[in-house]
């Protein structure tokens, strides 16, 4: 197969980044490894990084990068790759090597099976630190519940979608712990599946207890009203 993708790939793969000088050449090659008779793109979105990750991006006629002037955050650079993905099926990773790309091919199956929409992969076996588990799991509980979304793991980053799913995302800070909820509110199809959780490969986590769940349940509140005040229509003709 060309390592040209087309014009509209089957797949495009959507990683914010931030600071992963140490860890994007190597995302690349396993990203070129996992997906090998695929036709996808690789999306990266620079969110104001203030090391040597854009240097270090080997650019490829696979490979597009946008770059953001001053770090925006995680939402403002999955917002603006989800957009600028040209794929019928979209994936979003981290770029700190602990989301496993070789869970992408199964999750993309399920989407072509027609199974689902939005496949949403949760960590099985996470390999971070028992703080940060016990919050994590706290905000997954009390937000799965109040929002309704089902959803047992919204933390982790590895999803893979339709294209279309992409209407329904708003750009707000926070965003990226909603995707399923702003997806099933506009009656997409969501199925979860556990995948590999690695640990972090080098680099810093860029989430405390600050900016994780005292934020997310102000979100919470947030994008609960607005579900709650979503215009629901359907057309039977237009001429």
């Amino acid at each position: 197969m060309s390592c040209t993708p087309s014009t509209e790939p089957e797949l495009s793969v959507v990683i914010p980044l931030f600071n992963e000088e140490d860890n994007v050449t190597l995302l690349q090659d396993e990203i070129e490894r996992v997906l090998n008779g695929i036709d996808y793109e690789l999306v990266l979105v620079d969110d104001g990084s203030q090391d040597q990750t854009v240097a270090r991006i080997r650019r490829d006629k696979r490979t597009r990068l946008i770059r953001f002037e001053k770090n925006a955050g995680q939402s403002a650079a999955m917002f603006a790759g989800i957009h600028a993905a040209k794929g019928r099926v979209i994936a979003l990773l981290d770029g700190d090597l602990q989301n496993d790309p070789a869970e992408i091919p199964a999750m993309l199956a399920r989407i072509n099976s027609g199974e689902a929409d939005l496949v949403c992969g949760y960590r099985a076996k996470r390999k971070d630190t028992w703080s940060k588990r016990i919050t994590s799991r706290v905000a997954n509980f009390i937000r799965s519940r109040f929002i309704g979304d089902g959803i047992r793991d919204t933390g982790c980053t590895l999803k893979v979608m339709k294209r279309e799913c992409r209407q329904m995302l708003i750009p707000f800070y926070g965003m990226h712990r909603f995707i399923p909820a702003l997806i099933k509110g506009g009656g997409y199809r969501i199925v979860e599946m556990p995948v590999n959780h690695r640990a972090r490969h080098s680099g810093v986590s860029k989430y405390g207890f600050s900016n994780r769940a005292l934020k997310a349940t102000v979100d919470m509140f947030g994008v609960a009203w607005l579900l709650s005040r979503q215009v629901r229509y359907r057309v039977i003709l237009e001429e």
